[in-house]
């Protein structure tokens, strides 16, 4: 017997939210929560691993490497591969605990009736409020440090990372469902996302890569976002009104088939978590 509360049958992603928006508040702090739950250093661990992926990956290929392409004439690579990263991070970890989101949740599906959508809008919600607030320091330490994003950019960026985590969501509520059902899924989603790292544009700019390769890349969603987005906080550009209008549409349509399928699986989550 479904759990689904019968009210949000039929509705809107957006009216569930709202009807719900207590529930999904109380979620989210408890995602956060649960989190750092026993961690003596809290959020701060949350910086603490990208930060030290920064720093080797700026002496590997700064130092090592040395590395040369023309966005480092103005910008140390440290700061170039911060501006890819944090939105990567909040995508990668967003994905991943939207994923696990139902089995983790699976005493509360068995026992109350909800909307069963609402732990992994908490789940990715949360992801991306944390890896934000990382993404706002290291910002701010650019900026001290005289490495200043354009402030055009910060308009662009908050357009992108709106357009990715409605991607993810989508993404995650579709993954979430299969998941319930194949318990490795998600052996196969880390390792996917590991090789996902490298086909997106956060250690290079997609200028490098050759024109074959990068027809490739060009099906990879994550490239239309990050790397529009690092290119409006670097030089202030203005992304392609194609390239743009494009995600929108792959965005919506990502959100709409994901939640649809999660939608008619649903009601037998209680059957197999």
């Amino acid at each position: 017997m479904s759990r689904i509360h019968p009210e949000t049958r039929g509705s809107g992603a957006l009216s569930t939210i709202i009807q719900h928006r207590w529930m999904l508040r109380s979620f989210i702090s408890r995602e956060i929560t649960n989190r750092y739950a026993g961690s003596v250093g809290g959020v701060v661990w949350a910086l603490v691993h990208p930060l030290a992926m920064l720093a080797i990956f700026s002496v590997l290929f700064q130092t090592i490497f040395k590395v040369r392409f023309p966005e480092l004439e103005r910008f140390p690579f440290v700061a170039f591969m911060a501006m890819a990263m944090w939105p990567w991070l909040a995508f990668s970890e967003g994905l991943s605990r939207g994923t696990q989101a139902i089995v983790a949740n699976s005493p509360l599906i068995k026992k109350v009736a909800f909307p069963h959508e609402l732990v992994v809008y908490a789940a990715v919600g949360a992801a991306f409020a944390v890896q934000m607030a990382g993404y706002a320091f290291v910002l701010i330490m650019l900026a001290v440090l005289g490495y200043a994003v354009h402030p055009l950019g910060l308009v662009w960026l908050g357009v992108f990372l709106l357009i990715q985590l409605v991607m993810t969501t989508g993404l995650a509520l579709a993954f979430a469902a299969v998941q319930a059902f194949i318990r490795d899924f998600e052996q196969f989603l880390s390792q996917a996302l590991s090789v996902l790292f490298y086909l997106t544009p956060i250690l290079y700019p997609i200028s490098m890569v050759p024109s074959p390769f990068r027809e490739v890349m060009d099906f990879n969603p994550l490239v239309h976002v990050i790397e529009p987005m690092r290119q409006a906080l670097l030089f202030g550009t203005t992304p392609s009104w194609l390239n743009l209008a494009g995600m929108i549409v792959f965005a919506a349509l990502t959100f709409w088939t994901g939640r649809k399928l999660f939608n008619r699986l649903s009601p037998h989550f209680e059957d197999v978590t």
